[in-house]
């Protein structure tokens, strides 16, 4: 490592060495002899500057921002105009939209109520009718019974005679055995 740090410190030698002749001239800039023409030439240089910057790149640069500022107010009011507008359209929507609930309820209203209606006179119709069946199916039963007791009766009294015929061995009068058997469907009754 010795020997390499040695090679690199003699080619930096031998570079700055070549160097020398440049750095011993100098820079210009910093020579005292050559300010004078410097200064003439930055004077010149700054007054073209100004002249074109004042006459030409600034008011381009003030127009496209006055053009840009225009715009940009122009976008605001449109914006503004726009919001206003469309808070208007959201208030008319909601009204909008209060109008039709409202009339919903009173369409829904109406019409339970006539459901309600409809269906109260086909339960009276339907009331009336199981009535009608009750009734006739009352009657019938009745009937019926009025049919079976009479069918019993007359069967009992058939029954009765010839059980008594068969227990005494004689012949029994229907019409004694009937008021037995009348009696006994009364006591039932």
């Amino acid at each position: 490592m010795g020997t390499m740090r040695t090679v690199l410190m003699v080619a930096a030698g031998a570079w700055f060495a070549g160097a020398a002749p440049a750095f011993a001239e100098g820079l210009p800039q910093l020579d005292p002899a050559k300010f004078a023409p410097q200064i003439v030439w930055l004077v010149i240089t700054f007054t073209v500057l100004y002249f074109l910057m004042s006459r030409l790149a600034l008011p381009r640069i003030s127009q496209v921002l006055e053009e840009r500022q225009h715009k940009i107010d122009g976008d605001l009011k449109k914006a503004e105009t726009l919001k206003v507008e469309a808070q208007a359209a959201a208030e008319a929507y909601e009204k909008s939209m209060a109008e039709a609930r409202t009339k919903a309820h009173g369409i829904l209203g109406e019409a339970s109520r006539q459901m309600a209606g409809e269906a109260a006179e086909r339960q009276a119709e339907l009331a009336e009718r199981l009535a009608g069946e009750v009734k006739e199916a009352e009657a019938a039963i009745a009937e019926a019974k009025d049919k079976a007791l009479a069918t019993i009766a007359d069967m009992s009294i058939e029954v009765g005679r010839a059980a008594a015929e068969k227990l005494a061995g004689t012949k029994i009068d229907k019409g004694s055995i009937a008021g037995a058997v009348a009696r006994a469907l009364e006591d039932r009754r």
